[in-house]
């Protein structure tokens, strides 16, 4: 004798394939859980691994927080003098696990190609001033070299993958850069006879970086301290600010506050969030959005199950009947049609948990082969910033997608159920 209910031993054998219409949309109904479950897994999961890829990239070269002084008066930001006296105060927090001085700017680089190979290539980067002997506790740029060495002794200069690439640059090669300043002086001297020419800073590429992010790979260069503050007339004990690394970035708020009260009013403080707001909030949005989109494929599984019942209460008619005759309340005539979708709802959602898994494991595999086929790169690293698509899977995020899911299966199955429950045995048998 079976151990289970009658209820759910009657349901789970009327559950079993046969050669009927209610199986082909019983097999219907747990495909479409089975996709809606699986699709949503995936593309909120992918959504999770951008904003998850692009904190840990641009956090691992930018630094959590960033101070600057400003004028009281207006606002605007000013050179950061002393700036020691200031690092040894931040340093002090216990939320604090470095804290480094930066110059920073956009500045004009020309390339000095061999006699005979080819013109000058310009651009215009942004150079970042580094300590070199304390750029490890801020950033991964340190570890980042792919080429050449960390080396920023002398006239230095570290370039990124994408910026080499783009400029057909190469460790050993040497390049020529005006500062802000020297270009103001071109542009005032323009025209004068006998006027002074400024003479650009020559400087030789010693390593090229990857830090994993293609817009910091092709806009910054990196020199020295002691580079970079001549080009901006700055002595050697001011710089543009300083960057912090915090042990978890997500106090970097709360370390703000404290800091401001210990620094005072006339600095300026930024938050990594503050810094590139556009892009985890959008993220943020989208993810919200394509999770109830996307849900819209499980109300059409649920529209499946209820047809599916619906047929199965009509096909079972003279059945319920019986049962009723020989004794069955209403509520175990519930509980054995409204078995039958949480079977479905299991199936369904256990199915879509497995294909999502693996679909998320083999998911570059399946995006080299849509470029191969499509003959297009699906995931063009200079619109997402990413060489691979990336995929975090969060289990709070996988529970609310299967439990949203299941409950969507039994809430689908329960009028049905509810309606056979109703049925009395005189009129089910009345034309049997």
């Amino acid at each position: 004798m079976s151990r289970l209910p009658f209820e759910a031993f009657l349901a789970l054998r009327y559950l079993r394939p046969r050669r009927t219409f209610v199986s082909v949309i019983t097999v219907i109904s747990i495909i479409g859980v089975m996709l809606g479950v699986a699709v949503l897994i995936v593309v909120i999961s992918v959504m999770s691994g951008f904003d998850l890829e692009w904190r840990n990239r641009i956090l691992g070269f930018n630094a959590h927080l960033k101070i600057s002084q400003k004028d009281p008066m207006t606002g605007e930001g000013l050179p950061l003098a002393d700036f020691e006296a200031v690092r040894n105060v931040v340093s002090s927090n216990q939320h604090v696990i470095g804290a480094a001085p930066f110059v920073t700017g956009q500045i004009l680089l020309g390339t000095q190609p061999a006699e005979g190979t080819g013109n000058p290539k310009w651009v215009a980067p942004i150079i970042r001033g580094i300590d070199p002997q304390l750029e490890d506790r801020v950033s991964v740029l340190p570890t980042s070299i792919v080429s050449g060495e960390f080396d920023l002794r002398g006239s230095s200069l570290l370039v990124g993958t994408d910026f080499a690439h783009g400029m057909n640059l190469r460790v050993g090669d040497r390049v020529v850069i005006y500062s802000p300043g020297s270009i103001e002086k071109l542009q005032r001297t323009r025209g004068q006879t006998n006027a002074e020419v400024p003479v650009p800073e020559e400087f030789q590429i010693r390593g090229i970086f990857d830090v994993g992010y293609p817009q910091y790979n092709s806009t910054i260069i990196v020199t020295s301290l002691r580079n970079a503050q001549p080009l901006y007339e700055f002595d050697e004990n001011v710089v543009h600010g300083l960057q912090v690394m915090l042990r978890d970035p997500f106090l970097a708020e709360a370390v703000r506050q404290q800091l401001i009260a210990v620094l005072g009013p006339n600095f300026d403080i930024i938050t990594w969030p503050e810094e590139s707001p556009e892009i985890f909030n959008a993220l943020a949005v989208e993810k919200n959005m394509m999770f109830f989109l996307l849900f819209f494929i499980m109300i059409v599984a649920a529209f499946g199950i209820v047809n599916c019942q619906i047929t199965f209460v009509v096909q079972k008619t003279r059945e319920i009947g019986i049962l009723k005759a020989l004794g069955a309340n209403n509520r175990q005539v519930l509980w054995l049609f409204l078995s039958q979708s949480v079977v479905v709802g299991v199936l369904g959602v256990g199915l879509g948990l497995a294909t999502a898994l693996l679909a998320v494991n083999y998911r570059n595999e399946f995006l080299s082969l849509m470029n191969r086929v499509t003959g297009r790169e699906l995931l063009p690293a200079s619109i997402y910033q990413i060489y691979e698509l990336p995929a975090s899977i969060q289990t709070s995020d996988v529970a609310i997608i299967c439990g949203t899911a299941f409950l969507t299966c039994v809430l689908a199955g329960l009028f049905p159920a509810w309606k056979a429950s109703r049925l009395q045995p005189v009129e089910a048998l009345r034309y049997e």
